[in-house]
């Protein structure tokens, strides 16, 4: 009976923990219903209640809607500006490479048709 106590001590004071640090950490205009001071003393002074209340009643709640929440920066692969830029990029590098070839392709062409009326004389 005393380890079921321990547990049932264990697990408020976790709780308890768990609530205190996210209200505290909570950004301000997302807390509802009550001021942080006021929820930080809900949840120390109401061992059990308190925590609970706390998760049911305070606690911000995460928009789940679209476009919802605060705006951050997209993540790389789902820039679509940043996307174009790679595409330009490589096209870029494409058709410098490209040139390059050709450039090569016919300097090499020219060196073959000297050597070919080099060994006809």
């Amino acid at each position: 009976m005393a380890r079921l106590f321990a547990l049932i001590f264990l697990l408020q004071i976790a709780m308890a923990v768990v609530a205190l640090i996210g209200c505290l950490s909570a950004e301000p205009g997302e807390i509802r219903n009550l001021p942080r001071l006021l929820w930080a003393a809900v949840i120390v002074l109401l061992p059990v209640a308190g925590p609970i209340l706390w998760f049911l009643a305070g606690r911000p709640r995460p928009d789940t809607g679209p476009g919802a929440g605060p705006k951050r920066p997209p993540a790389p692969d789902d820039d679509p500006d940043f996307l174009r830029s790679l595409n330009a990029d490589k096209a870029r590098r494409d058709r410098e490479l490209f040139e390059q070839w050709e450039n090569d392709l016919s300097r090499r062409e020219d060196e073959l048709r000297r050597n070919e009326t080099n060994d006809d004389v």
